[in-house]
Formats: C-alpha cells, structure tokens, sequence
C-alpha cells in the first residue's frame, strides 16, 4: 500500500499522509481511484474506453470499462518468477506436494483444449464439484482461458442442493471428482455424479478426476488423467469484455432457491488486485493460505493470490484431523506467510489450548485472516497472549455478493481488539439509523453508497432484475443494504454486531448476536450456542439461547446462572436471554453461518422444508429439534 501511495505521489501528484485521507479520496474521486487501480497493476486490455464508469441512479446497472476486454487467466501466468510453486497442497490422504508454474501452465493448456474439442466457447457454463485440490484451480482457469463461465459446489453439498444451483445456469460441461475424504472418512460420489448428469440437459460431458483411489464403478465419463497424459499444447487466452460474466457463485439458500450471484471479469481482476495486494501485502514470492471448500468464496478470492505472484496454498479435508494441529503443521511444512480461516476456527483453537508462543515460525507468519463471522475480542485476545502480541490480525467482511471485503486490513493503522480496522479503498461504506441517517459510534445498518466494480453484474436468469433489487436496494432505494449490523467508530474501525435480519430486539433497544454469542461461547462448558428473538401475538418479544455444551457436561441450573453472569458482566442485563435450553448441535449452513433466520422461522410455526434448504446446510438433523420446541425450561 506504501508503494502504491508513492505511485500515486509520482504519477499523480497526489499526496496522503494516512490511509484515512487516501480512503476519503478513493470514494470521493471513486473514477480516479479504479482508474489509477487499473494502471498501478499494468491491467492488459485491448480497445478504449471512454469513461470509468457508466453512472446510473440504479447503482446494479452500473457498468465499468466499457470498449476494453480483458483475461483474468492471461494475468495469472503474466510474468511469472519460476523460484517458487504455483501451489502448494496436501490433504488428509495426499503427502505434501508442490504444483510448478511450469506444470499448472501445461495442465491448464490440456484442460481448455479438451473444454473446446467438448464445444465450449465465449460465454458457455463449465459446472465442478471438486475438492480443494489443484485440479480445482487447473479446471477454473482453464475454463477462464477460453472466455467460458465458471461455477462450482464442493463434494459435501447435497445432490437436491446442487441441482438447484447448477439447474438456473445451463452448464455444457461437468467436472467433477470421483470421491473425496472428510476426518478420516470416504464418500463415493458416483452415483451423485450419474443423477446430476442425467438431471441437467445441458450437460454434454462429465470429465472425473479420480482423487480417492480404489473407487470401484462401471461408470465410464471422460478421464482427467487420460486428458493430461496427451501432448503438450500451447495455452492461448480469450480476452471478453470487461463487464463479461468470470464465474457464479451462490447464495446460501438456506430459505429459497440460491442466488445465482454473476461477477465480471474486470471487476473481480482489478478488486482482487486491490483487496490482495493492498489490503493483505501479499507480496510476489509469498504464501497465501485461507482454509476453505470449493462451495465458498474465499476459495476464488485465495486463488487470486496468483494474480499478484504470490503461492497459493491450499488444504483438503477436516481441519482437526488427524489432529487439532492439522492446519497449523500444513502453514509450517507450506511456509505460509500468510494465514486465512473462519473466525469459529480461531475460537475453537482458543478453547483447545492451543499456544504458539514458543513456535517460532507461526508467531512470525505476517498476517492472520479472519471471516464468516464476527472475530469476538476474546479471539483478538488469544492471538495477542498466544500467538503473537504483534500479530496483523485481519478481519475481513463481504461476502459471495462481491467475492471480497466491504472492510477489512490496513498496514497502516494498529489493531483494535475486537474491531476491524478500516473500509476498505473505494468502497462507500456508511451505518444508518432506522430513519436512512449517517451515524457514528451508533448501531446501524451497513450501507454501500457507491458501486464497486465486482458487485455483481446480474443474478443468472433474473428478469429485470427483480431479485437483484429486491436482494440489496429495498429498504434504502439507490443504495446497497448488505444486512450486517454495524458500528463505524470515531477512530474510523468498525465493528460488526451480526447479521441485521437476526437482531434481538430488548425493550426497543437492538443487539446484535454476536455479543451475546462471544459471551456464552467463552464460557467454559459451552461448545456453542444461538439466540434469536421470537415475536408474540401480544406484541412482547421472547428471546430464548440454545446451546451446545462439549462432552460430559448439562445443562442445570448453576450453569445458566453461569452463563446469564458472563453476559450481564461483559455486555448487559438486557442481553441475558429469556430462557436457555441444551441442543446437542447448533444448526449451520455448509459455508459455516449460524442459522438464525431458518430457526426463528420454524420457532414461529413455519414447517421447517419452508424455513430452510435442508441440502444447504451442515447438519440438516440439527433442525428437527426446534420443529417439536416447546417454550418450557
């Protein structure tokens, strides 16, 4: 960021002496800024463009760059240094192993020529369902290079889940794995693969990887190994136009058919530019990790770290098998320089014991990456007392809707237990009341007033873009409404309090989830937990908490004394739930979010197929608990 900010000086003659004045003119002269993004990153083009943007008052028909075309393939082997791996990877089944530019080069090249001898062109659908493996990474860059469109679910989704992803988009060509491995476990997905097929008319091939070994079938689709043992061949790059569609990702469809979210191949290729270089220093020759599946979409952003030369480590499996250190053992083996995962992950390394004081190399891993839910101040705790009392703690929100972060790091500015440090260049982030007003250090609703160049172009096959609208610019026309709920401090960091549509509401007085969640999940006998608040026919609101305790452990009447203790002393009596009751698992989505809503829902009598996507999620079985509750302690 430093060097970008001496770029500007110099071909720009503009000067800033702290990120908040370079923040305040990279929303306020948001054309120069994507402008000076697009030249600082020697972005390759063909054509002109006119103007930066093309301004609408519908921020979702903003376009960008019009009359260039760009490739995002063409700029991941751009200039590459051969010195280290393109990735390095390893699974709960595979040894260590490292993938050359040289060999990722020469496999994409066989992959997209095998996709156009399959009659794939400019714009079709290339479908996967692979695990976080290299063939993954090979496959959607190859896709890429031929100007097609990717999508992806990983191997752990369900077939109904996946049919309702993959079914609105039409793909021609299915790639898919033979099986995978999870905690020690082998899932076959042979016949998963054989009904998908046969299920999408579309498709015309399905080309299997066969990652798990001594699958026995009969089914005969196209090989990856036969592919790649062919001639080696040239790798040519189709440039599209800059609005032109890269990949779809998904809502969670945890409560309807999932969003098929649609982003542009220069809006992605100049954010992640951005978001990776400037926000995470991830510097050319350095090692970037963010554990996740193929079905998230920090697996597409970690593959970005391509773009800026740096390694892309990548893991495979559970992470606490065949132990708790999993992960940790990988960053040290991999060299990670830099280390991204769930903050849930964070907690449940905290509740281990886990202490890295005395372990050189991951005290002085540069950065630590954090997202899919709020990294309570217990976890930045952890981190200072167990890790590293200087460590860059990143934590970063967005989300599918723009592959990226609204908020996230800043090299610049210190860390702030349990607070992000900064929104992000070019991103018009403010907190509204309830009445549509700026505030300031005042619980409010997340609102984006500019547009990014990777929001998304359009959801596949939404006509007029109905659910697009309805999805972000309801409650506050023009502007993006994301649904977190959030304080902007008056330092400039921000915290965020949870998801807006799962608010508690005390007395009038809102809370956010997360609060209330880093309070009881510190609590030495709680695993997990979730709380929503349930509206009653006579207009008073209930407020029950569920949780999860670990092994060996219930549920009496000193531990909820325990609990309700721990949450009036760190936060307020008006966060103590009104009752709390024992699960034996909390809900979640396969992406790892809490399901609030769904829950609220069926606690307020709607049939649970009604509430939520039972193949989107984790741990379906998890519901059936809350279809038969009754509100009795």
């Amino acid at each position: 960021m430093n060097a970008y900010k001496v770029w500007l000086s110099k071909n720009q003659n503009i000067d800033f002496d702290n990120y908040q004045q370079l923040w305040n003119w990279s929303i306020k002269h948001q054309n120069e800024f994507w402008e000076s993004i697009l030249n600082y990153f020697q972005v390759d083009y063909s054509g002109e463009y006119n103007a930066v943007n093309t301004a609408t008052k519908n921020m979702y028909e903003t376009r960008w760059f019009e009359g260039i075309e760009v490739s995002y393939a063409e700029h991941i082997f751009k200039n590459i240094s051969k010195e280290k791996a393109a990735i390095v990877f390893k699974s709960e089944h595979q040894r260590f192993e490292k993938i050359t530019w040289d060999s990722l080069h020469s496999q994409t090249a066989k992959i997209a020529n095998y996709l156009k001898s399959c009659g794939v062109k400019k714009g079709d659908r290339v479908c996967s369902m692979l695990p976080n493996s290299p063939e993954a990474i090979i496959a959607f860059l190859a896709t890429n290079s031929i100007g097609a469109v990717w999508t992806s679910c990983s191997p752990d989704f369900g077939i109904k889940s996946i049919l309702d992803r993959f079914t609105q988009i039409e793909p021609k060509v299915f790639i898919t794995t033979n099986a995978y491995q999870y905690n020690g476990k082998i899932f076959s997905k042979i016949d998963e693969v054989k009904e998908i097929a046969s299920a999408i008319p579309s498709i015309t091939n399905v080309l299997m990887v066969d990652y798990i070994e001594g699958i026995e079938t009969d089914y005969q689709p196209d090989s990856w190994k036969k592919v790649l043992s062919g001639e080696d061949i040239d790798l040519y790059f189709e440039r599209v136009d800059f609005n032109h569609p890269i990949w779809i990702l998904y809502s969670s469809g945890t409560t309807g058919k999932p969003k098929a979210i649609t982003h542009s191949v220069g809006g992605i290729l100049i954010e992640h530019f951005k978001a990776l270089a400037l926000h995470q220093n991830v510097k050319p020759g350095d090692t970037f990790f963010w554990y996740s599946t193929t079905g998230w979409m920090m697996w597409n952003y970690a593959v970005s770290a391509l773009l800026v030369k740096g390694t892309v480590a990548i893991y495979d499996g559970s992470p606490a098998f065949p132990n708790a250190y999993a992960l940790w053992d990988f960053a040290e083996e991999a060299e990670i320089n830099h280390f991204g995962a769930g903050a849930s992950y964070y907690l449940y390394c905290m509740k281990e014991g886990m202490d890295f004081t005395k372990n050189e190399y991951i005290k002085n891993i540069e950065s630590f990456g954090s997202t899919g839910s709020p990294l309570p101040p217990e976890g930045f705790d952890w981190f200072n007392k167990k890790v590293n009392p200087n460590a860059w703690i990143i934590s970063l929100s967005g989300g599918t809707d723009i592959c990226s972060g609204f908020v996230g790091g800043n090299p610049f500015e210190p860390v702030y237990e349990g607070e992000i440090q900064c929104r992000m260049l070019g991103v018009n982030l403010k907190s509204y009341s309830e009445e549509g007003n700026p505030i300031v250090n005042e619980l409010g609703e997340m609102v984006i007033e500019n547009a990014m160049p990777s929001m998304p172009i359009y959801f596949w096959n939404d006509k007029n873009n109905k659910r697009y609208k309805s999805s972000y610019f309801d409650m506050y026309p023009g502007k993006w409404r994301h649904g977190d709920w959030i304080k902007i401090t008056e330092r400039n960091t921000l915290i965020i309090y949870g998801r807006s549509d799962a608010t508690l509401n005390r007395g009038g007085v809102r809370i956010g989830t997360s609060e209330i969640y880093s309070a009881t999940e510190s609590v030495e006998e709680v695993a997990d937990s979730l709380i929503v608040c349930i509206d009653q026919e006579n207009g008073s609101q209930t407020m029950p908490m569920f949780v999860q305790l670990k092994e060996g452990f219930e549920l009496d009447m000193k531990l909820k004394q325990k609990i309700k203790k721990k949450i009036k002393t760190q936060y307020s009596s008006r966060h103590i739930p009104d009752k709390i009751f024992q699960v034996s698992e909390i809900p979640y989505t396969i992406s790892g979010k809490k399901m609030e809503a769904p829950v609220k829902k069926i606690l307020s009598g709607i049939a649970i197929e009604k509430a939520a996507s039972i193949d989107a999620m984790k741990n379906p079985k998890a519901l059936e608990f809350f279809k038969t509750f009754k509100f009795k302690e």
